[in-house]
């Protein structure tokens, strides 16, 4: 007995009409921003080995992955996300590519999103990577080009933002911190969620030192400007005064892009991926509750396929963005120009007929029905204007 062929998995869902044609023009956009910088388009398979998303900086968690066989018993996933997979290409086939490598990409990623959340277990990304350099210049290029892309999805320049942070913080007080690789993913994911109350229980247990109270107030450590006067008197060492004083500059220096009502700054921003080595960002679209753009700097991540390389990116969600479309913008699926009714042995005559439309630029449709009547209120539903009688003449009607 059939029980689940007429719904679709949890976390997945169909795309019909509006919103594939909205989805299309946002990846349409992108495609064109993304060129016109330099970036090269790959795609990689949405099978891969279960490895590639084991490596040490890479840990994915497996609870997440939707995990399969293949015919010799190796264990496979559908691709989580698309940095690990480029990681492993350009370790591969483009080792010997001129650096920096400019990639960016267009593919779906698959994985177990927490019951009730409403986050959906597959979505579309587009997203750059910029391979080989480790330079300001090339944090600058990601963090300005992550502004253009979420002005272009906003479809202006107002209703987005933008926030800062650097991983390498969370990083340097960790490591000074006595905890296991479970305690550690789990001070790292309240930190994230700011979860206050739960992650102050965590760190009790590990005594009162001044690591410990700076974890507990790094979640707080969000805002404007003063957010670097107030991490400078909570901890400071060599490695986390440098940290502070070039992500000012890239403050200052962003804040001009885009002025500071808009950018903030988050030292508590750990992000779900551990790769993260140094500056990553989060944008948001006015009118939707997440981030709909995520990335930053991860210098040791190729060093895991061998490939010992610095490197930076971001990911969009191309389906956040196209809701947030949706509901800000009419989206109507443009009806067909002409309908071409054939009579009967004048079929082929037809076909001939609407190409020579079709290669004036037109929209044209075949009439499927035996009588002009029925033609007639098709093309009254359907909103088409002509319809074009394919005889012993060719006539048109309205």
């Amino acid at each position: 007995m059939r029980k689940y062929d007429l719904i679709t998995p949890e976390g997945t869902k169909d795309f019909l009409f509006e919103e594939c044609l909205v989805r299309r023009e946002i990846e349409q956009e992108l495609h064109q921003m993304f060129r016109s910088k330099g970036y090269s388009e790959l795609t990689t398979p949405g099978l891969e080995f279960f490895d590639v998303f084991q490596s040490e900086s890479g840990h994915y968690p497996q609870e997440r992955l939707y995990k399969l066989t293949d015919s010799k018993g190796r264990l496979l996933v559908l691709r989580p996300e698309s940095t690990m997979p480029i990681a492993r290409v350009a370790a591969t086939r483009l080792r010997d590519a001129a650096l920096p490598l400019r990639l960016y990409y267009n593919q779906s990623v698959y994985r177990f999103e927490p019951a009730l959340k409403g986050r959906s277990d597959e979505l579309t990304q587009m997203g750059i990577e910029l391979l080989g350099s480790s330079s300001y210049l090339a944090d600058v290029e990601m963090v300005t080009t992550a502004i253009e892309s979420l002005a272009a999805c906003s479809g202006d320049d107002t209703s987005f933002s933008l926030e800062l942070g650097d991983a390498g913080v969370f990083k340097e007080l960790m490591g000074e911190l006595n905890a296991t690789p479970e305690e550690r993913e789990n001070i790292r994911y309240l930190i994230e969620t700011k979860n206050y109350p739960a992650l102050n229980d965590v760190l009790d247990t590990m005594g009162d030192g001044k690591i410990v109270a700076s974890l507990k107030k790094l979640p707080a450590l969000f805002g404007g400007e003063e957010v670097f006067e107030k991490a400078s008197q909570l901890y400071s060492s060599e490695r986390i005064d440098e940290i502070l004083k070039d992500l000012r500059k890239l403050y200052e220096d962003i804040s001009a892009v885009i002025g500071k009502g808009r950018l903030t700054v988050d030292l508590g921003m750990v992000n779900n991926a551990d790769y993260y080595t140094g500056v990553i960002i989060k944008g948001y679209l006015e009118g939707y509750g997440e981030e709909v753009l995520s990335g930053g700097r991860y210098n040791k991540l190729l060093s895991d396929f061998g490939y010992d390389i610095p490197a930076t990116g971001f990911a969009i969600n191309v389906d956040a963005v196209a809701n947030v479309r949706l509901k800000s913008h009419t989206v109507c699926v443009q009806p067909a120009d002409a309908v071409v009714f054939a009579a009967s042995g004048y079929e082929i005559k037809a076909v001939t007929v609407a190409k020579e439309l079709r290669d004036k630029g037109q929209i044209v449709e075949y009439a499927l029905f035996d009588t002009m009547k029925l033609v007639r209120e098709y093309a009254k539903e359907k909103g088409i204007g002509r319809i074009v009688v394919v005889g012993e003449e060719v006539t048109e009607v309205e």
